[in-house]
């Protein structure tokens, strides 16, 4: 099964003295190896990215449009394959795997799209006196080589979050993905130069972040630097990287309010979806839900026996509703978190058990205010239930943590909605429905230690470019 996959470095796949084995996490076999790339490699990739940013900021725009819907079409075409690959190197089921695929696609046809849309307009300078004889106006344009940086969870749609507004915008783009998820990546190099990009325009270099992290992100011919991960790399980065433009989405603890007034069976089932899709390991996943009083029981009943009902472990079959997490150690480090909060004098309602990389849906009560797993980012497939007196104690809750990206509140009240809305310290909030709900065009991003800067097409073609302005004395 191992098929040897080599960097796209200067427009040619190349391969290093040393491989790293991509394993499942499953069942630790190995499926594939990719080179171990080094300092050499990262200059050799920015090097050949200041040629291809050249070439991309004088490509018509219609021929990036062209190269993106081409690439759409390639991932369309073999949606099956690149699922199998996303399933295989992560934790995504089957049937998640396809669901992001599909989405990637997508994000890439969005791409396209806002291509065309990299719009300035003009400038009233008459509007100050002594301009009365100037007219003018500002346009938008690329800022050169970026360096994107992805995790292990979406492996290929978070790339194409980076790619495509990157390559729409006239930039050229220093890839590295997740070390332990590089294959759905590097499938969408190859679909992105099959579709026609011309070389030097996307290099990718696998390796260890300890290893050619530094060489990236400090480089002076980079002007950007795109990160999805956690925050303390996300805080080293910054430290870094000198000056350049940043973009991070940095995870989160999100909550989810459910108030007596609501559809009590869709904040359960939408609950359990968001909390335990792709193994927990999401940044906009429910980490912890506030409760009316009034409904608790009633919820912690439905949430639970619905919790039960997840089939576990074998990824692969078409039935499976939970993978394993990305390897056991991340297993462990979760399974220390809720035994040390049981022992501070939390209930665990269902699961609390590990096997290899597999942890059960778990489901915890009672969790004492403080503890890790109350404050930090989880990411992993546990969730805590907390009953409130009202609304007003639960955003209070909701924001008494360092992240704020996403949030939900499932209410048949617009004035409780609003409230929320209002209040809640996010990026997003969602009603009637989970935090884990995104579509790819819109912004997205967080406060606090979730980030800085908004993804989504649109919005991120707005960080990759910058205004020029054009004023004529005439």
């Amino acid at each position: 099964m191992v098929h040897d996959m080599k960097m796209l470095i200067g427009g040619k796949w190349v391969g290093s003295g040393d491989t790293i084995d991509v394993k499942d996490p499953l069942d630790n076999t190995v499926i594939d190896t990719v080179p171990s790339g080094t300092a050499k490699d990262i200059d050799a990739a920015i090097t050949a990215a200041v040629e291809g940013y050249k070439v991309n900021r004088a490509l018509p725009v219609h021929e990036r449009i062209s190269i993106l819907r081409k690439t759409a079409d390639i991932i369309e075409a073999n949606l099956e394959d690149f699922a199998r690959t996303i399933a295989m190197e992560g934790s995504k089921t089957i049937r998640e795997a396809r669901k992001e695929a599909a989405r990637a696609a997508q994000t890439i046809m969005i791409s396209a799209e806002e291509a065309r849309r990299v719009v300035g307009e003009t400038i009233p300078f008459s509007s100050s006196p002594g301009s009365e004889n100037r007219q003018g106006y500002y346009f938008r344009f690329p800022i050169g080589v970026i360096a994107a940086i992805t995790p292990f969870n979406d492996p290929l749609n978070l790339v194409a979050h980076k790619l495509g507004p990157a390559i729409a915008g006239g930039n050229s783009v220093v890839l590295k993905p997740a070390t332990v998820t590089p294959l759905s990546a590097l499938k969408l190099c190859e679909a992105m130069m099959e579709a026609g990009l011309p070389a030097n325009i996307l290099n990718c270099v696998t390796g260890y972040g300890a290893k050619i992290g530094d060489a990236l992100v400090t480089d002076p011919r980079v002007r950007m630097v795109s990160f999805t991960g956690g925050v303390e790399a996300g805080q080293e980065i910054v430290r870094k990287a000198g000056l350049k433009k940043i973009g991070m989405e940095l995870g989160s603890n999100t909550p989810v309010i459910v108030c007596a007034d609501c559809d009590l069976d869709q904040a359960v089932e939408n609950s359990v979806s968001g909390a335990f899709w792709a193994a927990g390991q999401n940044c906009i996943g429910v980490q912890r839900i506030y409760i009316e009083k009034e409904i608790y029981k009633k919820f912690e009943t439905l949430f639970v026996s619905r919790t039960r009902q997840y089939k576990v472990g074998p990824k692969m079959e078409e039935d499976c509703d939970m993978g394993p997490m990305i390897n056991e150690g991340e297993a462990k480090r979760i399974e220390k978190w809720v035994n040390d909060a049981v022992a501070k004098g939390a209930r665990v309602l269902v699961g609390g058990t590990r096997n290899g990389s597999i942890y059960d849906p778990t489901v915890l009560a009672d969790v004492p205010a403080g503890s890790t797993i109350d404050k930090q980012e989880a990411f992993a497939p546990t969730v805590n239930l907390y009953p409130v007196e009202n609304l007003d104690e639960a955003i209070a809750k909701a924001n008494d943590v360092d992240f704020g990206l996403h949030a939900g509140i499932f209410t048949s009240s617009i004035d409780k909605a609003f409230k929320a809305i209002n209040e809640v310290e996010v990026g997003g909030i969602v009603i009637n429905d989970s935090s884990d709900y995104r579509i790819d065009m819109m912004p997205f991003g967080g406060v606090k230690n979730s980030g800085l800067g908004r993804e989504g097409i649109k919005f991120a073609l707005q960080e990759m470019t910058e205004p020029r302005v054009v004023c004529f004395n005439l």
